[in-house]
């Protein structure tokens, strides 16, 4: 990585600039992610922030615990990050995860060891909010399913609608072929006219025949969209601890 001044947001022309895609940025949240973190009290400070914040106020003088986690999912080759916040009030009562991440806007600092807060019924507030997610992403991979099947089975009726209009087209030839061999008065006339109807009649097996394969190229596409899912649908959910602490608000 280069060496010298990093600017965010840019002031000037004569810095590096520092975004979340350089790699010393990706470096610094690597490093972060794979720290090892005690627990800790956080005494967060209200008035150290200019603005109010309303929905801390009424937690004012209160303390608590704080967990948060790092869901992981992958499934149908797509891989999302999703934070679980759980907070409660020593007095048992749980706290919105919108609210408690409202904490972290205020000036703080640590006021000492602390005993793990993922027992505190924490827990089952992480699993009911990561099974919340895993519903929304089953959800929208159900859409993802539904708009391939739709995409396909458009496709299908577009190809056989064209292969079933060429063929009725094709028997109107052959009716009009055979009129016009009833109709000649010579036998040269109705020879020529026979000789048409087989080739009309060759062409219109041809398509027929083109109808099925179709069809069978249809079904071998549905299958194979139905097998690629399948092997991909199943999701890698991998839960790893990011804080864990007691929190008081003054």
């Amino acid at each position: 990585m280069p060496l010298g001044l990093y600017e965010l947001p840019r002031r000037s022309g004569e810095a590096h600039f520092y975004r979340l895609g350089h790699p010393l940025a990706e470096w610094v949240l690597q490093r972060a992610k794979a720290r090892s973190l005690d627990p800790v009290e956080i005494v967060f400070d209200y008035d150290g922030r200019d603005a109010r914040v309303s929905t801390l106020e009424p937690l004012r003088g209160r303390s608590g615990q704080l967990v948060v986690s790092r869901l992981t999912v992958e499934a149908l080759d797509r891989a999302e990050d999703h934070l679980l916040l759980a907070a409660r009030v020593d007095a048992g009562d749980l706290i919105p995860p919108e609210t408690a991440a409202r904490l972290f806007s205020l000036p703080a600092a640590i006021g000492g060891p602390s005993q793990s807060c993922v027992a505190a019924n924490l827990d089952e507030e992480l699993a009911t909010q990561q099974a919340a997610i895993l519903g929304a992403i089953s959800a929208r991979n159900g859409r993802f399913f539904d708009d391939e099947t739709r995409k396909l089975d458009e496709w299908a009726d577009d190809l056989k609608v064209a292969l079933e209009r060429e063929i009725k087209d094709m028997d109107r030839q052959i009716r009009e072929a055979r009129r016009a061999a009833s109709q000649a008065g010579s036998l040269e006339g109705k020879l020529a006219a026979q000789k048409q109807i087989r080739i009309l009649e060759g062409q219109r097996n041809a398509k027929r025949k083109s109808l099925f394969e179709a069809q069978d190229q249809i079904d071998a596409r549905r299958e194979e969209i139905i097998r690629g899912i399948e092997a991909r649908m199943t999701p890698i959910v991998v839960l790893m601890p990011v804080l864990d602490l007691t929190w008081r608000l003054t």
